[in-house]
């Protein structure tokens, strides 16, 4: 699993909790249905918020479920998982971007991918990936070669841009393709008029999800000499924090603008959920402010006389997108990622904690989570 909104299961409550394995369980088996067992290794966290999305503006009556059998992610439980056009239209977008994703490694060429016939492998993948998005996609009234036209863009500017160039120039691909992929979810809930909102909340979402891959990724892109947006545009963590704030501040300007039926887990993920992801990528304590306020002091938003930001801790080095692969499904067939304390991210290195235990995970950030299945904000 990879994605920013990884939400506390504490603060969202029992029946929050639920609905957000609903939608993740929802989108994993769109992937298997409509494009195999393999596809499955494209869910992820953000991908949810799609499904969230449709779901959100979607009348009760019309909501869908259905009742999966047991599976290893749930303890070898049954659920009741989201089925209906939102799901599907989550795992389109999830599996074209996990394409683009494969492509990129593979230009890369790393890791296993520096063998040409392991990249001639993959890049078959990701071809068949990209089709079978477009063709899912198609069904649902949305055109994926939004997401691929973006993502081709992408490489032209960052090789144009150096220190100087504004930041926002280098998100606007992946602002550009979000924002289309969460105002489609209006149309799929026949609630046209919510377009507009939500493609601004799209791409504000997009710009925080380049902004904080960023930067988490500066310190280990320096190491490997890759390509990082901060580092080649010079610019200060203390922007990219701004900017991550306003793109926060905007978020919820513009769900307040769109017409939901049922709010409470869209709301919860993107008011609440958004800026814990903002604090866990900038290193900063954990505290409730509202969206938009100053952030709290931390060493890593404040340059130096010399103009260069201090080097952020630093992570395990990740794996490569295919042995990335084969330690999801280790993980997944062991049921190590919904039952265990904790595990080693498949792709990223990092250590997460299992499904089943996030509950705890208020403990160690001493956040003052309501603990309700409703919003506990003033807003």
């Amino acid at each position: 699993m990879f994605g920013m909104v990884r939400p506390c299961a504490h603060s969202l409550g029992e029946t929050l909790k639920n609905r957000w394995m609903s939608h993740l369980c929802g989108l994993c088996l769109a992937l298997r249905g409509a494009h195999g067992q393999f596809a499955r290794v494209a869910t992820n966290y953000d991908g949810i918020v799609i499904s969230v999305l449709t779901e959100a503006q979607t009348p009760r009556a019309r909501q869908g479920r259905r009742l999966a059998g047991p599976c290893a992610l749930r303890g070898m439980r049954t659920a009741r998982v989201s089925d209906g056009e939102g799901a599907r239209l989550a795992g389109a977008v999830s599996l074209a971007l996990a394409a683009v994703k494969v492509r990129d490694h593979v230009a890369d060429g790393d890791g296993m991918l520096a063998r040409r016939p392991v990249a001639a492998a993959a890049g078959r993948v990701a071809i068949g990936w990209a089709e079978a998005a477009h063709r899912s996609a198609a069904g649902l009234g949305f055109d994926t070669g939004v997401l691929l036209a973006a993502a081709e863009r992408q490489p032209g500017i960052e090789a144009l841009a150096g220190p100087g160039t504004p930041l926002l120039t280098v998100t606007e691909p992946t602002e550009t393709a979000t924002a289309a992929a969460f105002a489609h979810t209006a149309l799929l809930a026949d609630r046209p008029h919510n377009a507009a909102p939500l493609a601004e909340a799209g791409r504000l979402f997009g710009r925080l999800a380049h902004l904080l891959d960023a930067v988490e990724d500066q310190a280990e892109d320096a190491a490997r000499g890759a390509w990082n947006p901060l580092t080649a545009t010079a610019t200060p963590r203390a922007e990219a924090r701004r900017l991550a704030d306003d793109a926060l501040h905007g978020i919820r300007l513009a769900l307040a603008d769109t017409d939901f039926t049922d709010p409470a887990l869209a709301h919860r993920l993107l008011v609440h959920e958004l800026p814990r992801s903002v604090d866990r990528a900038f290193g900063t304590a954990h505290a409730h402010q509202r969206p938009g306020a100053p952030a709290p002091g931390n060493p890593y938003t404040q340059d130096p006389p010399g103009g260069d930001a201090p080097e952020p801790p630093r992570t395990p080095l990740g794996r490569g997108f295919w042995a990335g692969c084969g330690a999801f499904l280790a993980l997944a067939c062991t049921c190590r990622l919904c039952c265990a304390d904790e595990y080693v991210g498949p792709w990223s290195g990092k250590t997460r904690q299992g499904c089943c235990h996030q509950a705890e995970c208020c403990d160690a950030c001493d956040c003052d989570c309501c603990g309700c299945d409703g919003c506990c904000c003033d807003c």
